[in-house]
């Protein structure tokens, strides 16, 4: 299985190449995403020995997330996929976040901007990751936990509204991680499960 995956959902965008069990990944660096993301597919293409027409599919991040960042990224991915013919892999980015977490109750919560976040709560069931309370959008003032067991929060949230978001979630918010953001790599692995 080859698989390029485009996570562009953040200002910290990345690509990934997924061979077998090998993962290449490289960040999008530059001014602006919308000049380097090609450039730096192709230089990841190039290190991995594998041309754009051997993909067995292109995945990308589809949100939530910035906007500008979204519409690059699945713009980009729907181009390759219709120029190559290869199937298109939408992953969401909550999940892939998600992904990244080895506690088995994981909630996510991801700046949104303008006094909001994105949260959404997974289950890990064997090797699967369960969606247990779907995406949504709030102020962290009105972010809930599901209603049942302990959770680990994850995600760049926690950093931004680490005053007030864990006090406000209460003591079944066992602890928290503020530091990851979705990567690339973390799309590539659930595109090769679907």
């Amino acid at each position: 299985m080859k698989i390029l995956a485009i996570e562009t959902s953040t200002e910290s965008a990345s690509v990934a190449l997924l061979h077998g069990d090998v993962v290449l990944e490289r960040d999008v660096a530059g001014r602006t995403h919308s000049e380097t993301l090609l450039p730096t597919i192709r230089q990841l293409l190039l290190d991995g020995g594998i041309p754009l027409a051997d993909l067995d599919a292109i995945a990308f991040s589809a949100g939530p997330g910035a906007f500008t960042g979204l519409r690059l990224g699945c713009g980009a991915a729907q181009g390759l996929a219709i120029g190559t013919g290869k199937p298109l892999i939408p992953i969401g980015t909550l999940e892939a976040l998600a992904s990244q977490c080895p506690e088995e109750n994981v909630f996510v919560v991801a700046d949104a901007r303008m006094s909001e976040v994105y949260f959404a709560a997974y289950r890990r069931q064997g090797d699967a990751l369960v969606e247990f309370q779907a995406a949504a959008c709030a102020a962290p003032g009105a972010v809930v936990l599901p209603e049942e067991g302990t959770w680990f929060g994850f995600g760049s949230g926690f950093g931004v509204y680490r005053d007030s978001l864990p006090a406000a979630l209460g003591n079944r918010l066992l602890a928290f991680d503020e530091s990851p953001l979705p990567r690339a790599a973390s799309v590539a692995r659930l595109a090769a499960a679907r």
